[in-house]
């Protein structure tokens, strides 16, 4: 597909939102409404591990006149480091990507209850509390519990919950279940998709991934790097770009939008028609829906 004024993508992109069908606290239609109040004409909905929320933006999206790229965003870890791996475009029924996020999800859904029984030992929270602030389709975790502390008045918002009683270093903390970057990466393009890594550097490039095992990403078919994230450092960005100029990889700048979840705004940082154009004709998996 050409880049131009005339694509059915061309205006501001912003491909990293989430809905309530996971950590975010609004429904997808909602998250689409903002997206374009905030000028964005085309998005990509990433809920964690699941792809529940793709018909409801889908047709939200068409019906305001924007593009919409159905997505993900994979947990994995890479040793002792949280990885996150965004995918676009792919096939939500592949038996090994289905199998695999229903896995993440269980997994993570044992471990919110987990958390929760350690909390309770000395304060006032019940699961009840936290399946009060989820809904039916949602990937449970910690931004729910963190919600539900803030609902029994424990803490003021999700930074202080974050902050304090669910940090690792308080003794409340259960680890979950997530597959290495390169099983998702993998799976995400066998499903027909698109991978890229989700900030990358927001701890610094001392503490990203060995830029050898990343090189081994980009072996295996890792499409590209989000960059223009409020959360990646300066001097760590300076390092991506030169890793995605060497090896050629899209380069993509995304909000990470979650309603009130965080303060973190659509549009904030995009990605640009020229990179959505080689994503859209990378991927086989799924069609983007255009108005």
């Amino acid at each position: 597909m050409t880049q131009g004024a005339h694509s059915p993508f061309s205006g501001p992109s912003d491909l990293h939102l989430h809905s309530n069908h996971s950590d975010g606290t609004e429904p997808p239609a909602e998250v689409v409404r903002q997206a374009h109040a905030h000028g964005i004409r085309t998005l990509a909905l990433t809920d964690h591990d699941r792809t529940t929320g793709w018909v409801e933006a889908g047709d939200a999206a068409v019906a305001l006149g924007m593009t919409f790229l159905p997505g993900i965003e994979f947990s994995a870890r890479h040793d002792w480091r949280s990885v996150h791996v965004l995918g676009y475009l792919f096939d939500p029924a592949d038996p090994g990507l289905v199998a695999e996020t229903d896995r993440i999800r269980t997994d993570r859904l044992g471990r919110a209850e987990r958390i929760v029984r350690n909390i309770a030992r000395d304060y006032a929270l019940d699961w009840i509390d936290v399946l009060a602030q989820t809904t039916p389709d949602a990937t449970v975790g910690r931004p729910h519990i963190a919600d539900a502390l803030v609902a029994r008045g424990i803490v003021r918002d999700r930074t202080e919950a974050f902050d304090g009683i669910l940090h690792p270093r308080t003794g409340y903390y259960e680890p979950h279940y997530a597959p290495d970057p390169l099983t998702a990466v993998r799976l995400i393009t066998r499903a027909g998709g698109v991978a890229v890594i989700a900030h990358p550097v927001t701890m610094g490039r001392d503490r990203m991934m060995p830029v050898s095992y990343l090189e081994r990403l980009i072996a295996e078919g890792l499409g590209g790097l989000e960059i223009d994230h409020r959360e990646n450092t300066e001097d760590g960005k300076r390092m991506l770009r030169g890793i995605a100029a060497e090896h050629d990889l899209i380069v993509t700048g995304s909000s990470d939008y979650h309603g009130a979840g965080k303060p973190n705004l659509p549009g904030e940082n995009t990605t640009s028609d020229e990179m959505v154009a080689r994503i859209i004709d990378r991927a086989t998996g799924t069609p983007p829906r255009y108005p």
